[in-house]
């Protein structure tokens, strides 16, 4: 394991002159062990250079060197989603704006390097020059807790289609006897099946090992389909706490409704307007002009899961909603593709659910 350095100065701070107090402005480049943070006074000159260990002792430490340096105006972090959560909690526990810093451009780098005081440097001078001014999530409520769970649901689901597959697998090349027998089951007659072999406890034979790997992974299959079905639950019952209005609008269940809140956070607040929301969703256009060519594009970035929410969203609404489908004709008979159609619906739905998100603000 990695040796974490201890606390240190790098840098000597730059001299304010008497009687003077600079405005801080501080950019960390973060590490799953250690931080290195870059303080710039209101001329944009450095002050120092920080390390300190990703522990709440050493953010105590940060602030307290930040705050010699003068008064802190705002904190930019690299990786606050990432490993920079919990300094980023730290800090806005204590009423200071945390910005969120992307990494530095591979053209920045080509031109300054690469090192950590660097980054933590141009973090810094991101905040301060304007190109960096998104809010964190806070991830201290029920969001991040939902967020947890689809975490531990997505691998779990994971999982049991690898488990199926591996049975159908299984089955493909067993002997013929076992082969005949379980070939036409479906997925779940074939679980039940499997867990009813009784392999001998030698299991030196082909089919003797085959029967045993059968029943080993059917086993596994039923455990992950419990663990699905508890953590539905808890996330079926989090949901309704925290966006029973949500769940209320037609189309919009539980799954689709997670997605969405944890791409919100929760401070969904932090979205300024709901194209702040369509670009975090993936679902804004994305200009594709040249000449006289006027025409828009998909957008592959954003959010892709919150995406994906809303695409099953207009999908669904293509089904039932009378007025989606008459906008969908009248597109047609314009000249669009079915996908600018749908990236046309994903957009008006994000606008559509904008403001309930906001509502959920605690």
């Amino acid at each position: 394991m990695a040796k974490v350095a201890r606390p240190q100065q790098q840098t000597k701070p730059h001299a304010t002159g008497a009687g003077q107090s600079s405005s801080v402005t501080l950019g960390v480049d973060t590490h799953a062990d250690q931080h290195v943070a870059a303080a710039l006074d209101q001329h944009g000159r450095l002050l120092g250079i920080h390390t300190i260990p990703t522990t709440p002792a050493g953010y105590a430490d940060l602030l307290a060197w930040a705050s010699a340096q003068g008064s802190i105006a705002c904190v930019g972090i690299e990786g606050t989603g990432t490993y920079g959560a919990g300094l980023a909690r730290w800090l806005q526990h204590r009423s200071l704006t945390v910005v969120e810093v992307d990494r530095p451009s591979r053209r920045l780098r080509a031109q300054r390097g690469k090192s950590d005081p660097i980054d933590a440097e141009a973090a810094a001078r991101a905040v301060q020059g304007g190109t960096a001014t998104g809010q964190p999530k806070a991830g201290d409520g029920p969001v991040e807790a939902l967020r947890a769970l689809r975490i531990a649901r997505r691998s779990a689901i994971k999982a049991r289609t690898q488990a199926i597959n591996q049975l159908h697998a299984l089955v493909l090349t067993a002997p013929d006897c076992l082969r005949a027998r379980f070939r036409s089951l479906s997925p779940r007659a074939l679980v039940a099946a499997a867990i009813r072999l009784r392999p001998p406890a030698d299991a030196r034979t082909p089919e003797a090992a085959t029967k045993l790997a059968l029943r080993s992974v059917a086993r596994r299959y039923q455990a992950l389909e419990a663990e699905i079905a508890l953590l539905d639950q808890h996330l079926a019952r989090l949901i309704e706490e925290a966006a029973p209005t949500l769940l209320a609008i037609k189309g919009v269940g539980t799954d689709t409704a997670g997605a969405l809140l944890v791409a919100a956070g929760d401070n969904p607040d932090r979205l300024h307007s709901e194209a702040a929301f369509a670009h975090l969703c993936g679902v804004a256009p994305v200009p594709a002009s040249s000449g006289k060519t006027q025409r828009y594009r998909l957008n592959r970035g954003g959010n892709r899961d919150a995406n994906r929410a809303l695409y099953l969203l207009a999908i669904g609404r293509l089904g039932w909603d009378e007025r989606t489908r008459t906008y969908a004709d009248k597109r047609t008979r314009e000249g669009k593709s079915k996908p600018e159609i749908i990236r046309c619906l994903k957009r008006y739905i994000a606008r559509e659910l904008y403001p309930t998100l906001l509502k959920l603000v605690a």
